[in-house]
């Protein structure tokens, strides 16, 4: 029979067997399977959509997920039962109050923390700038705070504007352009002086790039410094433990996790009852958190922001009958299965763009490098502008973005921003082979 073959990486269903020869003694045959999780796609009425009668590509999930049936059917089914709001007599805000509860819990199962950590408002960035603003109450001159060149921007100017009002210094953390990953050389520099806050990103919602987050976190809270991350783009692809992380205050955008449009925070009770909110006077003898959340909350949002979590515990109870029976292993089960697709996603655009001439990727381009990157990708189609290859994909079909996409520095240190920023192609768990293959086939048109 000759020497025995194994699999070098995790194949989908469909796809060729890659093989490779095993060490002589080991006399077994391993076969890896990826989960193809594109067959969810009829969970998610969207992508029924059609242009020219074709399927159209939903290739912008970077800027916001599609959801599930079960989301939109919370979302309407909260409106049938009838609005209220908190803290009355009757039956029905009695019902509200649970189901804030039951959200809080979703995002407590989303976020690794506990239910009295979680903060829901309009979106993150406006949860940032309300932090930042009784942040900047705890600082003044001879303060510093860091932030990166990697970061949404959301990340990064509510700390910049907390420096100005209090006086205090900001610290710049670069990036490597030729890979699009933060310099350690620099983030280490910038710890030099013990700054007070030091904010990143777990993921780059423009090229992909995933940081070493507990090694970051180790080496801020070494320095002394509170650690806020932006887990807006990491949480579509990959689970999230602030506990484990380390760090002190972690945002979540629901509407890029298959939910709705609503922000959230999870943050330490070191935060939440160290700093004092701008809030109405009212609101004065809240706890935390609800003494943080601003106004009257989207309850429908919450509603459909508890069936998005169900379903990512859904999809994990389906792909490994190990969890322990709680929703929060289900969803670290979920996003176990999602991470094996999408690197399949992933490696399988970073062949085939290699092969296009003309095309130019910006960030982590080697096929080996997975576990450090997303299924986002930044191109540039020759000289073509932006907007035309963004044009010319839409007539096809295919729906991507460009611009900055508020990674302004980043942006401007790729040398990109002021002509236009770049393409960003972005897949999650619900895009099948098929859809990469035709994304790759209308760029090589195009070029």
């Amino acid at each position: 029979m000759g020497r025995p073959l194994h699999i070098r990486d995790p194949v989908a269903p469909g796809e060729p067997l890659r093989l490779s020869p095993c060490p002589a003694r080991a006399m077994v045959w391993i076969v890896v399977a990826v989960p193809d999780l594109s067959a969810l796609r009829s969970r998610f009425p969207a992508l029924a959509r059609t242009q020219g009668g074709r399927p159209v590509v939903y290739a912008d999930a970077p800027g916001g997920s599609q959801v599930p049936d079960t989301v939109i059917e919370a979302v309407a089914g909260h409106y049938r039962s009838g609005i209220s709001n908190m803290d009355g007599v009757f039956a029905a805000s009695e019902e509200l109050e649970a189901a804030v509860g039951a959200a809080r819990r979703a995002g407590a199962d989303l976020a690794g923390v506990e239910p009295g950590q979680v903060v829901f408002g309009s979106n993150s960035t406006s949860l940032l700038f309300h932090l930042s603003r009784s942040f900047a109450r705890t600082i003044g001159p001879g303060d510093e705070v860091v932030v990166t060149r990697l970061d949404h921007d959301a990340n990064v100017r509510p700390w910049l504007l907390s420096a100005r009002d209090a006086g205090a210094t900001v610290r710049w953390v670069d990036v490597r352009p030729d890979d699009a990953t933060l310099d350690l050389d620099s983030f280490d520099a910038a710890l030099g002086r013990h700054p007070r806050l030091v904010a990143f990103t777990l993921a780059s919602n423009a090229v992909g790039t995933v940081t070493p987050a507990a090694d970051l976190v180790a080496r801020a809270k070494a320095a002394g410094a509170l650690v806020v991350v932006d887990g807006v783009h990491v949480a579509q692809h990959r689970s999230i433990d602030l506990t484990a992380i380390g760090a002190d205050i972690v945002t979540i955008s629901p509407y890029k996790v298959f939910g709705p449009h609503m922000g959230m925070v999870a943050a330490s009770p070191g935060v939440l009852e160290g700093w004092d909110p701008y809030r109405v006077r009212p609101a004065e003898r809240y706890p935390s958190p609800e003494r943080w959340e601003t106004g009257t909350q989207n309850h429908e949002a919450m509603a459909g922001f508890v069936a998005a979590v169900d379903y990512l515990a859904e999809l994990g109870a389906l792909h490994d009958q190990r969890a322990d029976g709680s929703r929060r292993a289900a969803v670290v089960a979920a996003y176990e299965a999602i991470g094996a697709h999408e690197r399949e996603l992933a490696r399988r655009f970073l062949h085939g763009i290699q092969r296009i001439p003309g095309v130019s990727l910006f960030g982590i381009t080697d096929p080996e490098r997975l576990d450090e990157r997303t299924p986002t990708f930044a191109v540039r189609v020759g000289d073509r502008h932006p907007r035309e290859t963004a044009k010319a994909l839409a007539e096809g079909g295919i729906f991507v973005w460009d611009g900055h996409y508020y990674a302004i520095e980043l942006l401007e240190r790729l040398g990109l921003l002021e002509s236009g920023g770049a393409v960003r192609i972005g897949f999650c768990h619900y895009h099948s082979a098929d859809e990469v293959d035709r994304v790759l086939e209308a760029l090589e048109g195009l070029a």
